[in-house]
């Protein structure tokens, strides 16, 4: 953030606006000079905290992947990130001109049905690049028949071809499972990592986590409430950007809001209202993943010996293998966690047994 703001001040922008103009008079065609130009700016930023977290997490053993596959990722990251930003920019400043006053409103309806067909075409378009996906079914049958008993408990009749085991263990040494995709496209995918780790009861709950996330259709319930959070805060990016170039601009060199020397202001107030917003979108995840933990912890009620010990040896393991910090401090939690600390979900799993004499399962009758 303090980079953007010292490039804004220091007329970044206005110079890449003139490099654009001089290519093309075409507000579009300026825009594939300035748009690639910033979001290459914003990736250069990130770089050096990229390869300090790859250094550390092959010291202490987190990931195995060599330099090599690693800038070959990044590189893959990186080119789907110009492509896409090169879009959306192009689509948000063509609003600009056309509606200067309800701009933010358009773009949040653009906005909301690209997030929708990227949350449907990520597992089948983009995770493949970087990993190899096959059903589960295919490699670990006897599993699969073990993760059938806790679909049927839970009444769901989930497709074999759509719960896929991820050969993490190329890149990463923790375990993991997690919930994608959206209609058609949505799976269930257990890295294999968790295989190794995770004991058979561990595996169930990890599994029953993610078909909580699956059943009570987290997905969905996440792309609505991101719709409402960018609704606030695009209206207060419109109202930001108005006012500091109205104020500020002639100084940085950015004579109206729809001109591309805006380009950098409007990056800069992005990423300030990404970072405020982080704090809530994490609430509302921890929310998500609360509820994920209840219906994993019931749903394998009957199917393992002690649901409640297999739950907290779940949580247990994982943090061990991830070196993860059990207790966080409150605000770093607040802030950054998009789960619940690993202390927390172990304290309530060791004591919520809903099936005690008086008490009622949140998702389960008795």
């Amino acid at each position: 953030m303090l980079t953007l703001v010292l490039l804004v001040r220091l007329r970044t922008g206005a110079a890449i606006a003139r490099l654009g103009s001089r290519v093309s008079p075409r507000a579009w065609v300026q825009g594939l000079v300035a748009a690639p130009l910033w979001l290459l700016i914003l990736t250069a930023l990130e770089i050096p905290a990229a390869l300090l977290g790859h250094r550390v997490s092959l010291h202490f053993g987190l990931s195995i992947e060599g330099w090599t596959a690693w800038w070959v990722d990044w590189l893959k990251s990186t080119a789907l990130t110009l492509v896409l930003g090169v879009v959306v920019l192009g689509v948000l400043y063509a609003l600009m001109r056309r509606s200067k006053r309800r701009w933010w409103l358009w773009f949040w309806a653009f906005t909301i049905p690209v997030v929708v067909l990227l949350t449907f075409a990520a597992p089948l378009v983009v995770d493949p690049l970087f990993n190899h996906f096959t059903p589960l079914a295919n490699t670990d049958p006897a599993l699969v028949d073990h993760l059938e008993r806790v679909a049927v408990r839970g009444g769901l009749q989930i497709p074999l071809d759509r719960i896929f085991l991820m050969d993490a263990s190329r890149r990463v040494t923790g375990a993991n499972a997690y919930v994608t995709g959206l209609g058609a496209s949505k799976r269930i995918v257990v890295w294999d990592t968790t295989l190794k780790i995770e004991t058979p009861n561990e595996i169930l709950f990890t599994y029953g986590h993610e078909q909580g996330h699956y059943v009570l259709h987290h997905i969905a319930k996440g792309i609505a409430f991101s719709a409402a959070v960018i609704f606030a805060f695009y209206w207060i990016a419109f109202r930001l950007v108005r006012w500091l170039v109205r104020t500020r601009g002639s100084g940085w060199g950015i004579d109206t809001v729809e001109s591309w020397s805006s380009l950098g202001l409007a990056l800069l107030l992005a990423t300030v209202l990404g970072f405020l917003a982080e704090p809530i979108g994490n609430a509302f995840s921890r929310g998500i993943e609360h509820q994920a933990d209840v219906y994993g912890q019931e749903v394998i009620h009957g199917l393992v010996p002690d649901a409640q010990a297999a739950t907290v040896s779940s949580f247990c393991s994982d943090a061990v293998v991830w070196l993860d910090d059990p207790a966080p401090n409150r605000l770093v939690e607040f802030w950054t966690y998009s789960h619940p600390s690993t202390e927390e979900r172990a304290q309530f799993a060791a004591r919520y047994d809903p099936w005690q004499p008086g008490r009622t399962p949140r998702y389960f009758s008795k």
